[in-house]
């Protein structure tokens, strides 16, 4: 094969530089100015070269390297240091320019995109996505073809270095029409879609297609897109694309390239809306234009890894999502019936479920979205970071749910209300089937459209005792009564399965059966952080036995003991709250001196639920500010009832002191936060309980809002010889003469005083022992 001629001659003994192999030509001599280097070799290759015989020869050393003896590379004989070489522009040493060679890749391109892979390929959707891609990839051929024929300059081994006044007057002289359509490439797009259609009545799940029908795509977007993927799936194109945009460096369409390749004018309103805000491409995130700073019609096109990954038969969501995604315990079909009759009538995308302590507004939704044959796509929001953007991660979860055609569950709303109104806007109006979950009332202002709102219902005992034996799976300790015995823990189904895990686990590693204690042990662990920041948490660890008290007071104890264990039967099954009752919560005041067992009463009620106490500190709610100790307290409250316990308020005459006349703006504010606590303490449905010393302080309306009134006197002396025997207890040594009945005749002392004095005691023998 003949060499090839290039404009620039060669000759021999003068080795190029640039690469191994390449010969710089010898130009005519000429005077000129200081130039750029590209300008200088421009205007030394305007002059004709000398006619040169091109070199057989080339010297395998740098170029310019002389030999000791003075000698140049081409006065040295042939030895095994010289290799013939051609220099033609197919040899290894010719350095040609970078869109030469991606014209190269065009030209040396397989017709057919993987063809030796195609029919091989099982999956109907993938091969459909590849089969488009074929067509892209002959638009890309075609427009290869034009390129060459439009542009004299394609060999040039400086092209995209320099802008030349050819090229220039070329630029002028175009008119940048689109390219004519393509009767082949439209028959290879009908009989692929054909095929399609027929694989689609034999049950086949296109991606593309669902894609399309999800996003409301047209045939134009469903093409840009494939441009824009193009070189994801297939490296060829990056080199091919940089080509067609004269720049090695650009490996990725451009706006420009891909209306190009579409055959749309660029400057059309209908092509560039494509591509802009507004657009489904745009706003559901399927495809992302970028580099905003530069014009229009250069922006680079990249579809998310995400988008490109689903299309090629990848289920994996996006990490952001896959971070707030759990699966989630299906609730029964009766408490989901209505949440179905509006999925299937649905006027709107938008529904919110409110849920009160112990429902689930989640479970509720997810098993309405499987009665309707949708998978569903639950994102706790509480695991969202703070440096998250609850904008993005909507649009993302959008284009998730886009994607795999699943329904959105996102809950609690509470989370995004307090990173702002436009957070809870963007879940709310997301393009997408949503159910928002929240324990609030519904506020208009969250979004445009009009809701469907319903309220998730709170299981009742035996519902609570049908969960927990279905997620212990026959490991029911036998003989345990699940309905009364874990009643009082107000579990959702979540809660149930993690809590019965834990027991399992619990009763495991301890090497024991599995009892009521584990069961308990792994309900408590279910409660929130949350109230431990306003509250001191105790595990209690006393009884009944441990008490010291009169007759009347054990029993007033031992009845409001009987109301916490079965409210639930009482008012949920019996229904014996009524249908105008409003106050499900347990409160009890327990008044009486300092030191006389109120802390401790309250702690033996709690170990006899199996639920912790939380005693609230009073430095945690009272400000000197107007309108924070009722801040203060809202937390509490709304802490309190996402959690299993019972709540202790020490020195409650501080907080619920009586209204008093109004005679300035201290007494006016101070009535205030009264009044609100009753109403607030109304709307409480846990249990609790407060403590006073001055129980003629308390407010009257507030005395005739409690379920029991427990008063703790003085001891008298019977019980203060139990106390003083108690607190000494078994172990420590005691002299004989020690007289206790002497003691708890002679001293009026309280329970408390009796137990420091006991200790301070014991210290004191320590030191003389």
């Amino acid at each position: 094969m003949p060499p090839s001629k290039s404009k620039w001659g060669s000759r021999p003994g003068r080795p190029c530089w640039k690469s191994r192999g390449s010969v710089l030509p010898e130009r005519t001599a000429r005077p000129t100015r200081l130039l750029g280097r590209g300008r200088a070799q421009r205007e030394a290759a305007a002059v004709p070269p000398r006619p040169r015989t091109p070199s057989r020869w080339v010297r395998r050393e740098p170029a310019g390297r002389r030999h000791r003896d003075g000698s140049s590379p081409a006065s040295r004989p042939t030895s095994r240091a010289w290799r013939p070489i051609r220099t033609n522009w197919s040899a290894p040493g010719k350095r040609s320019s970078p869109a030469a060679s991606c014209a190269s890749a065009a030209s040396t391109a397989p017709r057919s995109m993987a063809a030796p892979t195609l029919t091989a390929i099982a999956d109907p959707s993938l091969k459909h996505v590849l089969q488009r891609l074929e067509l892209v990839e002959a638009r890309v051929r075609a427009a290869v073809a034009r390129r060459r024929t439009t542009d004299p300059e394609t060999d040039d081994r400086f092209r995209g270095l320099y802008i030349s006044p050819t090229h220039v007057d070329r630029l002028l002289a175009d008119r940048a029409a689109p390219a004519a359509p393509d009767a082949a490439a439209a028959k290879a797009r009908e009989e692929i879609e054909a095929a399609a259609d027929a694989a689609e009545k034999e049950g086949a799940d296109l991606r593309l297609r669902r894609l399309a029908r999800n996003f409301r795509l047209d045939e134009i977007d469903i093409e840009l897109l494939l441009i824009a993927m193009a070189p994801d799936v297939d490296a060829r194109f990056e080199r091919l694309y940089g080509y067609l945009q004269d720049d090695v460096s650009r490996r990725r369409a451009s706006v420009g390239l891909g209306l190009e390749l579409c055959g749309l004018p660029s400057s059309g309103a209908y092509a560039r809306s494509r591509l802009a805000p507004g657009a489904p491409l745009v706003d559901e995130y399927m495809v992302l234009v970028e580099e905003s700073e530069r014009p229009v019609l250069t922006r680079s096109l990249r579809v998310p890894d995400r988008v490109t990954a689903h299309l090629l038969g990848s289920d994996m969501p996006d990490a952001v999502v896959a971070g707030l995604a759990y699966q989630g315990e299906p609730a029964t079909p009766a408490e989901a019936s209505t949440l179905v009759r509006w999925m299937r009538e649905q006027g709107s995308r938008l529904a919110y479920i409110r849920e009160r302590p112990g429902a689930s507004g989640a479970a509720m939704a997810s098993t309405a979205f499987t009665q309707i044959g949708r998978p569903t796509l639950a994102l706790d929001l509480e695991r969202l970071r703070s440096d998250d953007d609850p904008t993005m991660v909507a649009a993302l979860t959008a284009r998730e749910a886009g994607l795999t055609g699943a329904g959105v569950v996102a809950g609690p709303v509470e989370v995004l209300l307090a990173k702002g109104l436009p957070a809870v806007r963007a879940f709310s109006e997301m393009p997408a089937l949503i159910v928002l979950v929240g324990s609030r009332s519904w506020d208009p202002a969250w979004a445009r459209d009009v809701p469907f709102i319903c309220e998730a219902p709170v299981p009742d005992a035996l519902q609570r005792a049908e969960l927990w034996r279905r997620n212990l799976n026959g490991d029911t300790p036998p003989g345990l009564d699940l309905a009364g015995t874990m009643a009082q823990f107000r579990l959702t189904a979540e809660q149930v399965h993690r809590a019965a895990r834990a027991a399992r686990m619990e009763a495991h590693a301890r090497e024991v059966p599995l009892d009521e204690d584990e069961l308990k042990a792994g309900a408590r662990a279910q409660n929130a952080a949350g109230l431990e920041r306003l509250a001191r948490r105790i595990q209690p660890a006393v009884g009944f036995s441990d008490l010291v008290l009169p007759p009347d007071t054990m029993a007033q104890l031992k009845e409001l003991l009987t109301r916490a264990r079965y409210r639930e039967q009482v008012l949920d099954i019996w229904k014996m709250a009524g249908p105008s009752a409003r106050r499900r919560g347990l409160t009890a005041l327990f008044a009486g001196p300092s030191g006389t067992g109120k802390t401790m009463a309250a702690e033996v009620l709690a170990s006899e639920l199996g639920l912790d106490l939380y005693t609230v500190d009073l430095a945690t709610v009272v400000d000197k500010y107007v309108g924070e100790t009722e801040k203060n307290l809202d937390r509490i409250f709304a802490e309190a009832e996402r959690v299993n316990g019972v709540i202790l308020f020490d020195e409650a005459d501080a907080l619920f002191g009586k209204r008093s006349e109004v005679s300035d703006a201290h007494d006016r504010y101070a009535n205030v936060e009264v009044a609100y606590l009753l109403q607030r303490m109304e709307l409480f449905e846990g249990i609790a309980i407060l403590a006073t010393n001055l129980r003629a302080n308390l407010d009257e309306a507030f005395t005739r809002r409690l379920d029991a009134l427990v008063d703790f006197p003085e001891p008298e002396e019977e019980y203060r010889r139990r106390l003083w025997e108690r607190s000494l207890g078994t172990t420590m040594p005691r002299d004989p003469n020690l007289d206790l009945d002497f003691l708890a005749r002679a001293f009026k002392l309280s329970g408390g005083a009796i137990r420091n004095i006991a200790v301070a005691a014991a210290y004191a023998a320590a030191e003389e022992q």
